[in-house]
């Protein structure tokens, strides 16, 4: 079983001769020969705010975990080239050990501007949406549903994927109307797909997926998968054995990060307050708890 002890958060690169592509809140993303690398720090975020400190190892769980999840679905294309750094284009050399683990070396593929989101059980904004009109994005469900009631099929809730985080939930048409209708039939059938297999495989683990959110691309006119998969900064994983309708489940992911803000005086704009440490290792124990039950699936 590999081993995440880093002491010190990673919280950048500093890769200075690589061509930065973009900068995200947690992934800083190269141009380099033949395609991208994705590189995952440890920074962290919440709120749409980045934290002056991170979690340590947090960006090589996520990679590992991601990474597992794109082998138990390579029947899916996506944009992998390798995740082994001694495959990397020679640029990259001088970074190496700094990149392994945390990087993937991906295609250059053209985004599609929506978020996939598939929701298993009511929580989160679509709980918000259900109190208000009985509807998650336009999608009208059964009266009477309790707060993380699993819900009587998955259902594919797209938002837009903006650059400066603040997605917004839309319906199914307004995605055709941005998309095409046939480009949306085909990633809501993939992402309802993807999310089923994959709560059917992890469930004899003792964990929950109740909704996780995917991005595509295009790669020689071909629908990817892009990004990362099934990790709890993109999906809610929730222990079985705690889970019950009417309560906020606890989650393998950010959770004690946002009870925590929720309780201190702070009015979610930046700049965002120092993460205390024991809230930091809580959270880390959670990364280390899932990517240990997700390495030992086949």
């Amino acid at each position: 079983m590999q081993q995440f002890n880093d002491n010190n958060a990673l919280l950048d690169i500093e890769a200075k001769s690589l061509k930065l592509f973009h900068k995200g809140k947690v992934r800083n993303v190269y141009e380099v020969s033949g395609g991208l690398l994705l590189c995952a720090t440890d920074r962290v975020s919440a709120f749409d705010c980045v934290f002056p400190n991170g979690i340590p190892s947090k960006g090589k769980l996520l990679t590992q975990i991601s990474n597992k999840w794109f082998e138990l679905f390579k029947d899916i294309p996506n944009h992998l080239i390798s995740t082994d750094v001694n495959d990397f284009p020679e640029e990259t050399a001088p970074y190496r050990e700094k990149l392994k683990e945390r990087t993937v070396y991906v295609k250059k593929c053209e985004r599609i501007d929506i978020e996939c989101v598939v929701r298993g059980y009511i929580i989160g904004s679509g709980w918000k949406s259900y109190q208000q009109d009985g509807t998650v994005c336009g999608i009208k469900l059964p009266k009477g549903l309790k707060m993380a009631d699993k819900l009587p099929e998955p259902i594919f809730t797209p938002s837009t994927k903006s650059d400066d985080g603040h997605d917004e939930n839309i319906s199914f048409e307004e995605m055709v109307n941005r998309v095409g209708k046939e480009l949306s039939e085909k990633l809501r059938d993939i992402s309802l797909s993807i999310y089923q297999k994959a709560f059917q495989k992890i469930l004899p683990s003792g964990i929950i997926i109740a909704d996780t959110k995917y991005e595509f691309g295009l790669y020689n006119n071909e629908i990817v998968l892009i990004d990362e998969l099934l990790t709890p900064d993109s999906s809610r994983f929730w222990p079985m054995e705690s889970y019950k309708v009417g309560e906020s489940p606890m989650s393998y992911d950010k959770q004690f990060i946002r009870d925590y803000l929720e309780g201190i005086d702070w009015d979610k704009t930046p700049p965002a307050p120092p993460l205390p440490e024991n809230i930091i290792q809580k959270t880390r124990d959670k990364y280390v708890e899932a990517y240990n039950i997700i390495h030992q699936l086949s």
